[in-house]
């Protein structure tokens, strides 16, 4: 089979592709590749703590390739860094990076530049299924998530910290994707058919900044301190 590692967001498309890829059986999984905010210790772009990253990865059964980046981050430094991940899965006969992007083509199109000369083939599984058709799938196969951050030029800021859902998909405007692919919104995913067990998580403080309305997901078994607005 083919080695493939999985770029890991936290989110519901990379844990659904995660879901897919096992299904399918033609692929080994190394490991979960995901960049890191290093002055917040979170998720990049979807500001979730390092803890509820490790939950995840624990759950999936998988290791973490966990990269940081420098805060702000140039697209040269990301490049970098992502370069060198690349150089180090080859070394240790990863085959393939599979992403879970929907439709995005210039998306789609960057990531295949960046893995041109590497060996490694890009593998996008989720690819073009209609994404009102994928949300329901994946409520309906067991994925749970929350979201973690929405634009609040797109969406009311109290969609933050909502549970991805069918009733959260029937009050989404419809300009807004039902996944979110455009970036109207990001999802921690904490339970479903890719994890051995279910992550409890609680909505901590509610986090206005630079047009963004974030929900500080905290592990409920834990007392952590909050987010500040700084």
């Amino acid at each position: 089979m083919k080695r493939v590692l999985l770029s890991w967001s936290s989110g519901k498309d990379s844990a659904w592709t995660l879901h897919v890829l096992r299904r399918r059986g033609e692929y080994e999984i190394a490991g979960l590749l995901t960049t890191i905010n290093e002055a917040a210790d979170r998720v990049a772009m979807h500001a979730v703590r390092r803890t509820l990253l490790q939950a995840q990865t624990a759950a999936a059964g998988l290791p973490l390739w966990m990269l940081p980046l420098p805060s702000p981050c140039s697209n040269e430094v990301y490049e970098h860094v992502m370069a060198e991940a690349c150089q180090r899965a080859v070394t240790e006969k990863v085959d393939a990076i599979a992403f879970g992007d929907l439709f995005l083509a210039d998306i789609r199109a960057y990531r295949e530049r960046q893995l041109q000369g590497t060996r490694l083939e890009p593998i996008f599984p989720l690819w073009q299924v209609p994404t009102d058709q994928l949300a329901r799938e994946m409520i309906a196969g067991g994925l749970r998530a929350r979201l973690t951050c929405v634009d609040t030029r797109v969406l009311s800021p109290d969609f933050s910290g909502r549970e991805f859902d069918a009733q959260l998909l029937d009050d989404l405007p419809p300009t807004v994707d039902p996944c979110g692919e455009r970036g109207e919104f990001h999802t921690f995913c904490y339970a479903g058919p890719m994890f051995s067990r279910a992550i409890s998580v609680a909505c901590g403080e509610l986090v206005l900044r630079d047009g963004f309305a974030f929900c500080d997901l905290l592990e409920e078994e834990k007392s952590l301190p909050l987010m500040n607005a700084d």
